[in-house]
């Protein structure tokens, strides 16, 4: 049973890791110590691939009750997007967006899964048309480094590959992204997700 205060978003969950009744304000469990809720990428990457199907499945109980739940949409994205599950990371993503515009995280990962984990070369222009313009609502919230490599990715691999024209062009964005410093940490992790190789002009 999972009760809790839809207008704080605070929600008792079984703790993902033992069971445990605990809620979505809690940082770590005080039973067994394991993260409660996943809010970034970096909490889920060097998680095994049978404790991230753990979370995902109590997160999905708990979204039965509440489906509108930014934490738990959240939390569950960042779940498939290791599981490389990108159309239901995608979804996922898409409902906190619909009830929270003002993360740029959300919208660069949401990009990210819109590939499908497939080079961008391979992608439709549609899903390229589509990828952009979540990279570039990322940007007018926080022009973050990682997001700028990531889009000098999509230019290089989608339309320098193939001669189309772009402006900026990936060599613009590569350069802004390591004026902002992108760490090399990020550039593989993004690159991991993706599930390509990075570009050897890179």
């Amino acid at each position: 049973m999972y009760t809790g205060d839809e207008k704080h978003q605070i929600i008792n969950i079984s703790c993902p890791g033992c069971g445990q009744g605990v809620d979505t304000s809690q940082q770590e469990c005080e039973w067994c110590g394991r993260p409660i809720v996943l809010s970034t990428f970096r909490s889920v990457y060097s998680l095994p691939v049978g404790s991230v199907n753990k979370y995902a499945s109590s997160y999905r109980k708990a979204l039965k009750e509440y489906p509108d739940s930014g934490v738990l949409n959240k939390s569950v994205a960042m779940c498939y997007l290791k599981l490389k599950m990108y159309d239901e990371a995608y979804s996922a993503f898409s409902k906190v967006i619909e009830n929270n515009m003002d993360d740029s995280e959300t919208y660069f990962y949401a990009a990210v899964s819109v590939l499908k984990g497939k080079k961008a070369f391979l992608a439709s222009r549609n899903d390229i048309n589509k990828c952009i313009e979540l990279i570039n609502a990322a940007l007018m919230i926080e022009p973050r480094g990682i997001y700028y490599f990531f889009l000098a990715y999509v230019k290089y691999d989608f339309y320098k590959r193939k001669s189309l024209n772009t402006s900026p062009d990936y060599r613009q964005c590569l350069e802004t992204a390591k004026r902002l410093g992108v760490s090399e940490y990020d550039c593989n992790m993004l690159f991991d997700i993706l599930s390509v190789d990075i570009p050897s002009v890179f």
